[in-house]
């Protein structure tokens, strides 16, 4: 019998623009043979299943729902790809787990502390990963501009602490450009990060393992003529994407092992991918991003791809691997 697999996109932020895509995409690459996959969009009001082209409530008491010929159908798997809240914070993690039912990706707390950017890198970089100089802003902290700039220079990054997709995302070069960015980033979430700019190549690394080991992908370099990696950049086609990255085979396996380090201190589970500002040799961490972007020309399927493997086989390898299977 096929299992029924929940293909989750939506969410509560921006990113659900970005949900949808991927959703389409995961969706894309399951073996249909093998699982009988739904699209499953969760909002605020709202849970619902498409389902050739109808639209059913979910029964959030046990994640099922009604089909237009009266059948009960129960999900056996939810495949997450909601980029921010609820479902890349831990919340609907947790959901499942009272239920027992598994998914593809992080647990409760890797997400909710690789959701926190500003927590995850301080976490990380106790163990002597390198990150970039921040400073944490909440809603009604007092802050002086004039204290942060020479606290990390310019530019500086002020971004949404809790967040992605480089939405309400600034490059800030002079100090009176400082409040509006905050400003515009406090409208997207209720912690701001500030970070010190570094300058060098931006690389990004997959990685994710299940019941045959631990695989780390090939690097993506991104190249842009933008300030950053921004909103454009990402999803306007305004960048370049090489896949492999043009570094030395020795910077290569730096990164690579850096990246499944790190998968290993977060307690990662499924597919992360891991973002770096090169200096030299020397790799700087940006973020951990554990819900990557998953459309046929995100980074995730470009490393696959490049790695001569198959985004159908590692999705069904990830439902397919039980927790007791992972030897550690």
């Amino acid at each position: 019998m096929k299992k029924n697999i929940a293909v989750i996109w939506g969410g509560y932020s921006s990113e659900i623009v970005i949900s949808e895509k991927s959703a389409a995409g995961i969706y894309s690459f399951m073996d249909k043979e093998k699982y009988n996959a739904y699209k499953v969009r969760i909002g605020r009001t709202s849970w619902e299943v498409e389902d050739l082209g109808s639209f059913y409530p979910v029964d959030k008491n046990n994640f099922s729902f009604t089909d237009g010929d009266g059948r009960s159908i129960l999900f056996d798997f939810a495949y997450i790809t909601i980029h921010g809240t609820p479902g890349e914070d831990g919340t609907l993690q947790g959901y499942f787990d009272m239920l027992g039912i598994p998914y593809s990706n992080c647990g409760v707390l890797a997400s909710a502390l690789t959701f926190n950017k500003f927590i995850c890198n301080r976490f990380l970089n106790n163990f002597g990963i390198e990150v970039a100089n921040s400073i944490l802003l909440r809603k009604n902290d007092y802050w002086q501009s004039d204290v942060i700039i020479s606290t990390l220079g310019l530019p500086v990054f002020v971004k949404p602490n809790l967040g992605g997709s480089s939405f309400a995302t600034t490059k800030v070069k002079e100090q009176s450009q400082l409040g509006g960015a905050v400003e515009e980033a406090f409208r997207e979430a209720p912690e701001v990060i500030i970070e010190s700019f570094l300058q060098g190549t931006e690389v990004t690394c997959g990685c994710f393992e299940t019941n045959k080991g631990m695989t780390v992908l090939p690097l993506t370099e991104v190249v842009t003529t933008n300030e950053f990696f921004d909103f454009d950049a990402k999803y306007n086609g305004q960048v370049d994407e090489i896949t492999p990255a043009r570094l030395p085979e020795e910077t290569t396996l730096i990164i690579q092992k850096e990246t499944q380090r790190i998968y290993r201190l977060i307690g990662a589970k499924g597919i992360i991918r891991v973002d770096y500002i090169l200096i030299g040799d020397k790799p700087v961490l940006l973020e951990v991003n554990t819900t990557p972007g998953m459309t046929s020309t995100s980074f995730i399927p470009q490393q696959v791809n490049a790695a001569g493997l198959s985004m159908t086989e590692i999705i069904t390898e990830i439902i397919e691997t039980t927790p007791d299977q992972i030897k550690r």
